[in-house]
């Protein structure tokens, strides 16, 4: 029986192999974790269709492989009535006997964990079936990794006081080596992808800025008056998310896809928003689905809880799919100004930058605002500058009056 790389996600078109839980000849159960992969998205385990032996195994780590390839093969035993003739041995079994398998070689009592928490594991190069676990039925938790690591960091706290701290080299003598990175896994996924979407998608980037004064003072207002009764806020990425999709209400075009070989835009019925989330392994895009049914409320929270999701690397495939427009929030970091490149085969893409106080001419006086500097970007296939620019005016419009939002939300 082939194991095959299924298609876990929306656009996935291969994967990486991270680890084997198996190895050549051992027996395991239905549904038990065979292989680890990582996509341009996610971690996954590809668990067993059915129980078996393990036949081969045609990858070694760190290769890329296409959706549809066989990655390993089981051997999985035919149960035979004592009356029905023995059907003929199939090939697979008779170029390759049965393999003896031992006890020692049987998966027994293997240790429960994610597969966030094996690979922490595997990168301190620490035996996952050595640690105790303290989740719900002895789960191993990433906490009880690295509770590990200290306990072996103390065991040999006095060893390394008793080494004399050694000469630095002298000038001449040894050329530092020179350090790596590897280039795989998540890394290597998204380079691709940003390949494919720049050499594909002929990009523009408009520049604007916003008046972000009303907004805060509303934020602060909302803040206030929960306060006193659960704490409750709403951020202003929030704010940002619902003038969007109400936004692109208004101007369907930057909603949509591009069908090249159908020769058609399809202009999305629904509103599902990505948000460009930084992580340790790289970027990752979780989705805010049917932005058009959530208040305000709803949106930050599950804003909080899919950004959270995606840090720890524990985002599902459902939450990584389907986005028709994404936004990147870069400010709190101090961007000033960026071109961002698409979410392919995405049209469009805004980015908010910092926001800072100014002085500003309003009415022949000058004040100071609160103002902040933001970019569209979107495939000049199916858009041009001129409805880019009344969609970015729009949506500062909507920012610089608020309650105009409200009153589309009654």
């Amino acid at each position: 029986m082939d194991v095959k790389l299924h298609d876990i996600g929306e656009g996935m078109h291969e994967a990486e192999i991270l680890h084997y839980f198996v190895k050549k000849g051992e027996r395991v159960k239905h549904d038990a974790p065979l292989v680890e992969i990582q996509t341009d998205k996610m971690t996954a385990e590809l668990t067993a269709p059915s129980d078996g032996i393990v036949d081969e195994i045609h990858f070694e780590l760190g290769e890329v492989v296409e959706v549809g390839t066989t990655i390993l093969t089981l051997m999985t035993e035919q149960k035979e009535s004592p009356a029905e003739e023995k059907p003929t041995m199939p090939s697979w079994k008779v170029n390759k006997p049965v393999q003896q398998v031992t006890a020692e070689a049987l998966p027994v009592n293997r240790a429960m964990a994610s597969p966030h928490t094996r690979r922490i594991a595997r990168e301190q190069e620490v035996d996952i079936e050595k640690i105790t676990g303290s989740g719900p039925a002895g789960r191993v938790l990433d906490e009880d990794i690295y509770s590990f690591l200290d306990r072996q960091k103390e065991s040999v706290l006095g060893l390394e006081e008793a080494v004399p701290e050694q000469q630095p080299l002298s000038k001449g003598k040894e050329q530092p080596a020179v350090k790596t990175i590897p280039f795989k896994g998540r890394r290597k996924q998204i380079a691709r992808k940003m390949t494919q979407s720049l050499y594909t998608a002929p990009h523009v980037t408009h520049f604007d800025e916003v008046d972000m004064t009303d907004l805060l003072n509303l934020k602060s207002q909302l803040k206030q008056g929960t306060a006193r009764q659960d704490g409750r806020t709403i951020s202003v990425t929030a704010f940002f998310i619902k003038a969007l999709q109400l936004c692109l209400k208004e101007f369907p075009i930057f909603n949509s896809k591009l069908d090249e070989e159908k020769e058609e835009i399809q202009l999305e019925p629904f509103y599902h928003i990505g948000l460009a989330t930084g992580t340790e392994e790289g970027l990752i895009v979780p989705v805010i689905k049917h932005v058009e049914q959530k208040s305000m409320t709803e949106i930050h929270r599950e804003m909080k809880e899919l950004t959270k999701r995606a840090v720890e690397n524990k985002l599902s495939s459902h939450e990584i799919r389907g986005g028709t427009f994404t936004i990147s929030n870069v400010g709190p970091m101090g961007s000033t100004g960026a071109t961002p490149i698409l979410n392919y085969p995405e049209a469009g893409l805004m980015a908010f930058h910092k926001t800072k106080k100014m002085p500003v001419v309003i009415e022949d006086e000058i004040v100071i605002r609160q103002m902040m500097n933001l970019t569209l970007t979107f495939d000049h296939r199916v858009a041009d500058g001129s409805p880019a620019v009344a969609f970015t005016n729009r949506f500062i419009h909507y920012i610089e009056h608020p309650h105009l939002m409200l009153v589309e939300l009654i």
